[in-house]
């Protein structure tokens, strides 16, 4: 027993006597987050000054050694955030995301460029970038759990980049496109995860014509895809004519402020054709209230049928239901005034 405690104690002298340091291949550091460190090369990458540090990155990169080029890219950021060289470093970063296929990570980096360094020298290109991924959402790109997992595409959050991007630079070369694509992406959306998709394309082509009417070709196009936009609405709805009406209306502003434009055409037939629909809509209306006996109700809708669309053949046959609805109106006004004489 006594043997067992000696030796016991001398393993213990031997160990404090002679520390050591065991690897650690995962080393965490506060700022900069878990870095894979290779046993006897810790800090290898590191540099004590900013513009060394990016110099790794930057060399790194070129060499498409991505994992390096970022942590030491992010390590400009977190030890340095006010040097000169933080923009340049941030930028590496995004690029970094976007190489290792990480495009939601890019944008986020990218977007913290435009906010913290509202003034660097490639603020275009950074929206440019921005754009490029933006696209790529909207072409159908999945978004990925956690930044790896191929999870689901999403409009929601590709509405959500285009619309960070316009607010960074609304006047910005891909700042109409960007709204118009808001537009494409609410128009892509399931109804089955969104409410009304067409109407929200709709609101987000009417902005985009409003904010650049002084650029006619994409005041134009947003003009003639938000009564588009409304058109395809109002196919989705039997009795609903409010669609219908909307389109009509846009489609004529359309027609009057580019009466040069060659959907001009085009814009009149689909015009006769949603006139033509909102007639039959009212007709069927009428033939329900008619059914019903609620004649004077009837009457309005017949009315209109005749009001939206006089060379249609629900005209012609709402004309006659009016003159018959007018007499059976008569008559039953003049039995109410003969009952209630004393």
């Amino acid at each position: 027993m006594k043997r067992w405690l000696l030796q016991l104690s001398l393993v213990a002298v031997c160990v404090l006597a002679f520390p050591y340091r065991s690897p650690a291949p995962l080393v965490y550091r506060p700022g900069e987050g878990w870095t894979y460190e290779p046993v006897g090369g810790t800090g290898k990458w590191q540099r004590t000054r900013a513009k060394d540090q990016l110099d790794v990155a930057q060399a790194a990169f070129d060499k498409k050694d991505y994992n390096l080029a970022l942590k030491a890219a992010k390590r400009v950021g977190s030890n340095w955030p006010l040097s000169d060289y933080a923009p340049r470093a941030a930028y590496l970063a995004g690029r970094c995301y976007e190489a290792k296929k990480q495009d939601e990570r890019a944008f986020q980096e990218y977007q913290k460029i435009l906010e913290k360094y509202p003034k660097v020298d490639n603020y275009e290109e950074v929206i440019q970038r921005q754009f490029a991924i933006c696209n790529r959402y909207l072409a159908g790109q999945w978004f990925k759990l956690w930044g790896y997992i191929p999870f689901f595409p999403s409009m929601d959050k590709t509405v959500a980049m285009y619309e960070k991007l316009v607010k960074n630079g609304p006047y910005s070369d891909v700042a109409p496109q960007a709204q118009m694509n808001i537009g494409a992406a609410r128009e892509k959306q399931s109804r089955l995860f969104s409410t009304d998709p067409y109407i929200q394309a709709a609101k987000a082509y009417e902005l985009a014509a409003e904010r650049y009417r002084d650029r006619p070709a994409v005041a134009a196009d947003a003009l003639y895809k938000e009564a588009e936009a409304f058109n395809k609405q109002a196919r989705t709805a039997e009795y609903d004519q409010s669609m219908s009406g909307k389109a009509i209306d846009v489609y004529t502003d359309f027609m009057q402020a580019y009466p040069d434009d060659p959907r001009t055409a085009k814009s009149e037939k689909t015009i006769t054709l949603l006139k033509a629909e909102q007639a039959r809509g009212n007709f069927q209306t009428a033939k329900f209230y008619e059914k019903d006996h609620l004649w004077k109700s009837a009457r309005i809708y017949y009315n209109e049928v005749v009001t939206q669309d006089p060379g249609s053949p629900y005209a012609a046959i709402s004309l006659k239901r009016i003159e018959v609805l007018n007499k059976l109106i008569a008559d039953s006004e003049a039995r109410k005034k003969l009952k209630s004489t004393p």
